[in-house]
Formats: C-alpha cells, structure tokens, sequence
C-alpha cells in the first residue's frame, strides 16, 4: 500500500474481539497503511477475548463524536458483542457509516460488527455475512446472509467486505487487501 492510505478503525471503549481490533490494524501499519482508533472517550479501549477473558488495552488516536471521515479510505469495524452492541446505539457511529457509504467508500466489518450496518440503515440490498446469531438481524435490515468466511458486495455503490469470526481474520485480511487496492487504482490519476 501507499503510504498516503488512511483507515478508520470505530470501537467503543469496553469489549472488542482483541484480535478482531489489533490482527488488522497491526497488518495494516506492517503495510505502511495509517491506521487510526476512535472510541467514545479518550480512556484506553479494553478489548476481550472470547467476550470474556481481558484482552490487551489499546489507546484510541480519535474520539468518535469529534473525528472527520473525510480522508480515510476505509472505515473497519470489529466485532465483539458488548462492543458492536453499544456501538451501534452511539449516532456519531451510525454517522460515520453514512459518511463512508454515501461517498462510496469501502467498509470492512466483522463478527458483531455489521449490526452497525443495519441500524444505519446501509445493509439494505446487500450480500454479507456476520457472527452468525445476527443472522435474522441483517436479514430484517434487507441483507441478504451467507454463511462464507468472507462475503465482498459492491451493491450500491460502496464495497462491503465481512466476515464472521476471528478464524475468519486471514481472509478478512484479504478482503480489506483488495478493497484498498481497488480504491487505490481507481483514485490513482490514468
């Protein structure tokens, strides 16, 4: 990747999946890719393991309600369920997703992650995947699931990279690969 690639990484502060937040933004950073963390508050995030053990503790760049979408090429949203669960009742959140999808940018999510999808309204018309307990969710949302370690969508207008667990992060991580490249190319002058 270029060194001018920017991605978004949005959590709450209690209860991200630890690998589903660091594998990508650490394979990221590796890739020369600048990686930034909002979170509610300025606090370090605490992610878990398994929604249970204590994961590592990281420390958010951004904080959500204040932090600009305009720049980045990809917005990441992990999962973990007491995290995607309070994300998606934040409105700065739901906003940021609108300002990614509306502009046609590529959202990559994974786990719980895409219950912020359907509560800002952009699940409609498009194939994914999830933890698989969303799976009613996202269908009421007008998703259309599957049960795929990693579903890439370009309905309407944006890329939409998913996933459904932390096994899943190897294609995960390939997925976020190409979406970067893509947007990459098509930004790149002819």
């Amino acid at each position: 990747m270029n060194h001018h690639t920017k991605v978004l990484a949005i959590v709450t502060n209690y209860g991200v999946e630890q690998d589903e937040l660091l594998v990508p933004v650490r394979h990221l950073r590796d890739d020369g890719v600048h990686v930034d963390i909002a979170a509610p508050t300025r606090d370090a995030i605490r992610t878990l393991v398994r929604d249970k053990e204590p994961g590592e503790t990281v420390s958010p760049t951004h904080i959500l309600g204040e932090v600009d979408a305009t720049g980045y090429d990809l917005l990441l949203i992990p999962g973990g369920t007491l995290n995607a669960d309070s994300l998606r009742m934040r409105q700065e959140a739901v906003d940021l997703v609108l300002a990614f999808t509306t502009s046609g940018r590529p959202v990559a999510a994974i786990c719980h992650g895409p219950w912020l999808l359907a509560e800002a309204g952009v699940a409609y018309g498009k194939e994914l995947t999830s933890f698989p307990s969303l799976r009613t969710d996202l269908a009421n949302a007008g998703a259309s699931w599957t049960d795929a370690a990693l579903v890439t969508d370009d309905a309407n207008g944006w890329r939409l990279v998913t996933s459904r667990k932390p096994e899943d992060l190897g294609q995960f991580l390939r997925g976020i690969d190409a979406a970067l490249r893509l947007r990459a190319s098509a930004a790149a002058p002819n």
